[in-house]
């Protein structure tokens, strides 16, 4: 990273990495740790495709501009079933997807399905969708995400999502198996339901879901779950998930070997960054073994912490939650001789539930994320900004993330069984040392504390996320019988793409400090620095 200024975003910036001389995927053995998961997957992306750094790029190379758009193009090319398997084993067919023909696919199509030459609904291969859309001048600007230090405009594009004219699976040869992993998440019933009726339309009829996550594929005890549109029809109307979710789970070897013993050969897997450093893995595996297989990710985090994408399902329901619980710590507060109200919300290494619900509410007078540090006691620090508002507004409310202040509480050094690291609760700590503050200078204080985690991951989907949901349970079917594998399918610049998976979950996506939406949301609140 030397030859670039610090100032930039290293989102869009490779670091370089120890290439790793063994190909296999060697991080296979357990799903435990999805966190070393993801770095042994950047890897090894990263060594297969053999290309440069950016660390490496001279940018006095007068060539630099076409040297990066070569690199960005190899590392964000998706990955087809046609890379490993020999030509007698990919053969294409003319989709069997066409809105003017709704009608099931009959055994007589089995070798040469009819083609409908006069829809134009099909993507072209080649179609792009372009990544970043603001030209910065400098560096300085507020929210720049620049490549070099100049600031060079570089076109960065990336797949356009949606329907081929060609697919390589034959419907009637086709298993597809739907896994939900990780916690729940408003929307999970929704892309369910779009995932298995956009797999009818195409004409596959094999169709179930795996019971209780990656769990579902060792655990003799849960059977596979047929799906039918019958069976999903009004699963959308109820939160959570229809067919369960858990954390954790078997080897991926173990996971394929079920795989393969089921005839499994589309697998669409609905989960966080560690959900797809597995669904990655799961890619691999597969590819190794030169399997026609066809893995698709769902991002699914209601942080919206997953690197290149718009928003992830769930986030806009939690927000638009997140108000209610928002809205009973201010009449609490507001009701109460000097009351205080602090909510928490989710948000392990993003606050942008945080940041968008407290701007949304307008009821905010404090909001504290993870990627803002803050001191709680001292001149500077958010309990003394307390005493100023309630001596002069007489009450104050305050948003916090779950993830925020860690550096105040102490280390627990325990995971939980998706390898991630177990907070410190931020919300109560701030509950308690705001009392004592308040006691030891002999000042009254009635303090209120709500949690909303689980009765948000719980909603169903609003409308905005049932849009978003829908669309992304097509194009996961669209990207699987295209015979992609190995991708995710999300939303960019307000347009649906594909994206390989090791690109998204590099690291999490964060709220930077000096973004517009941050300045906005201090804006509102009114809040100082807390350093």
């Amino acid at each position: 990273m030397e030859a670039v200024s610090p100032a930039f975003r290293p989102a869009l910036i490779l670091q370089p990495r120890t290439v790793r001389s063994d190909p296999a995927v060697t991080f296979m053995r357990s799903l435990k740790n999805p966190n070393s998961i993801r770095r042994k997957i950047e890897v090894q992306a990263r060594a297969e495709k053999n290309v440069p750094t950016a660390a490496c790029i001279d940018y006095s190379d007068p060539h630099w501009k076409s040297k990066y758009q070569e690199e960005f193009e190899a590392r964000f090319r998706i990955p087809h079933i046609t890379d490993v398997l020999h030509d007698h084993d990919t053969v294409s067919y003319p989709s069997t997807f066409g809105l003017r023909m709704r009608t099931p696919v009959s055994p007589d199509f089995a070798v040469v399905y009819p083609s409908n030459d006069e829809w134009l609904g099909y993507i072209n291969d080649d179609d792009r969708v372009l990544l970043k859309v603001i030209q910065y001048s400098s560096p300085a600007s507020a929210g720049a995400e620049c490549i070099d230090p100049g600031c060079t405009w570089v076109e960065q594009w990336v797949h356009r999502a949606g329907p081929r004219d060609k697919i390589y699976f034959r419907p009637e040869e086709v298993k597809a198996a739907i896994v939900t992993c990780g916690g729940l998440c408003p929307g999970l019933n929704d892309v369910i339901r779009q995932i298995v009726i956009t797999l009818e339309m195409y004409g596959a009829k094999k169709i179930v879901g795996i019971p209780f996550g990656y769990r579902g594929f060792s655990d003799t005890s849960l059977a596979e779950m047929a799906l039918s549109r019958k069976d999903v029809e009004n699963i959308h109307l109820s939160g959570g998930s229809f067919l369960g979710v858990s954390r954790g789970g078997p080897t991926v070897s173990e996971i394929v070997d079920r795989m393969e013993e089921r005839g499994i050969n589309m697998l669409f897997v609905l989960g966080g960054n560690g959900t797809h450093a597995g669904a990655n893995a799961i890619h691999e595996e597969c590819s190794r073994r030169r399997l026609k297989v066809a893995v698709v990710g769902v991002p699914k985090t209601i942080d919206n912490d997953i690197l290149l994408m718009d928003k992830t399902f769930g986030f806009d329901t939690a927000v638009e939650e997140a108000q209610r619980a928002i809205y009973a710590a201010y009449i609490e507060a507001h009701s109460a001789y000097r009351g205080i109200g602090v909510v928490k919300l989710m948000g392990r290494n993003s606050g942008y539930i945080a940041m968008q619900a407290s701007l949304a509410s307008g009821q905010i007078d404090i909001c504290l994320i993870p990627e803002v540090p803050f001191n709680l006691h001292g001149p500077q620090g958010v309990l003394n900004h307390l005493k100023y508002l309630l001596e002069t507004k007489g009450s104050a409310v305050v948003c916090v993330a779950e993830g925020a202040g860690q550096d105040l509480l102490p280390k627990t050094y325990a995971t939980d069984a998706s390898g991630n690291s177990i907070l410190g609760d931020i919300g109560v700590y701030i509950q308690q040392e705001t009392k004592k503050f308040f006691k030891d200078m002999g000042l009254p204080a009635d303090v209120k504390y709500i949690d909303p985690t689980y009765m948000i991951r719980a909603c169903r989907a609003n409308a905005s996320d049932g849009i978003l949901c829908a669309v992304l349970g097509q194009n996961a079917v669209h990207g699987a019988f295209a015979g992609y594998s190995g991708i995710t399918v999300g939303i960019c610049n307000t347009h649906y793409v594909y994206f390989p998976i090791p690109e998204v979950i590099a690291q999490p996506k964060t709220v930077d400090p000096n973004s517009r939406m941050w300045h906005r949301c201090l804006t509102s609140t009114g809040q100082p620095d807390f350093i």
